[in-house]
């Protein structure tokens, strides 16, 4: 799309020879952790916030983000001249606070998870009629989000999957939409954290209960409820969704920092490590992953470390 041409780069796609060894294909990850701001998100924010006309944009934007798109749409109101006040767990890593905060957004630190900021969030829109952009569940959002595949596609005509990290199920369904309109024969992957599979759940309908709270190292998609609009999409046109554990993500943030050089957090290790432990996944194919994002909290690399170490390396055929 045009409009999200204007602010977001296009981003590479990468191969690893020791990874396209591991799998036994030719895996291509497309690196959203070098997107301005450090992710993909603010390919949706971006496209968002550029639909406002003059009357929203004088009510100001309210948002809840673990703090990728708290960037992403703090740097695209920041642009227009918007006001921005969003609301963020108060453990969410310092680097995105701060990286927020500098793109001249006001926020507020609520509660312990997305949830928390989230309920804060809808509330703070009540009170003072500001428009609400949902980080995932918005029609806008996911249109935005649905240029990295027609990147990758672009990039890589011949790519037969592509594999998706999934929190509130926006970036998959706008990857699964567009996929499906333009090259229906490539499939499209989805993969949560086990746990953070409330998407998961919906699409396998193996649902248990629904959840209240969920505690991840990857906290860009650790979302307790998927999305109204978003899981309909996804059930209709997504192939296949996997999970993978907290350690194999670890292992996968571990393998980019110190195999390729590359600093990943953990939604966006969440489709590596996907191909690096389900093998059937990438087995004699050409496969695109999206590296969705790469704003680590510097002070946990040790905790990731510690994680890495216990994975166990037997793959899931």
């Amino acid at each position: 799309m045009e409009e999200v041409s204007k602010i977001a780069h296009r981003t590479p796609l990468k191969q690893s020879s020791t990874l396209n060894k591991w799998t036994g294909g030719k895996v291509y990850m497309k690196l959203e952790n070098l997107q301005k701001t450090g992710s993909f998100k603010l390919r949706g924010a971006y496209y968002k916030v550029s639909t406002l006309n003059e009357l929203d944009g004088a009510r100001g934007v309210i948002a809840a983000s673990a703090g990728n798109h708290a960037q992403g749409l703090a740097l695209s109101c920041s642009l227009r001249g918007i006001n921005s006040k969003i609301f963020m767990p108060e453990n969410a890593p310092i680097s995105k606070i701060d990286a927020v905060r500098s793109y001249g957004a006001d926020i507020v630190l609520e509660g312990d998870n997305y949830q928390a900021a989230y309920e804060a969030a809808k509330r703070e829109e009540e009170k003072s009629g500001g428009v609400f952009v949902h980080p995932f569940d918005d029609y806008d959002v996911i249109a935005g989000q649905s240029t990295v595949a027609l990147e990758m596609l672009q990039q890589k005509p011949e790519l037969k999957t592509i594999v998706v990290p999934v929190g509130g199920g926006g970036l998959l369904a706008g990857i699964a939409l567009a996929v499906k309109s333009i090259r229906p024969d490539v499939r499209v992957v989805g993969v949560q954290s086990a746990n953070a599979s409330a998407v998961y759940q919906a699409f396998t309908g193996t649902t248990r209960k629904t959840l209240t709270r969920c505690t991840s190292i990857a906290d860009g998609i650790a979302v307790v409820k998927p999305g109204d609009i978003t899981v309909p999409v996804i059930s209709k046109y997504v192939d296949e969704m996997v999970t993978v554990t907290e350690e194999q993500i670890a292992y996968a943030m571990m393998f980019m920092l110190e195999r390729e050089k590359v600093v990943v957090e953990g939604a966006g290790a969440a489709s590596l490590a996907a191909v690096m432990f389900h093998s059937r996944l990438a087995l004699d194919q050409k496969v695109g992953l999206i590296i969705s994002g790469g704003n680590v909290d510097p002070v946990k690399w040790s905790l990731y470390k510690g994680m890495a170490d216990k994975v166990n390396l037997k793959r899931i055929s």
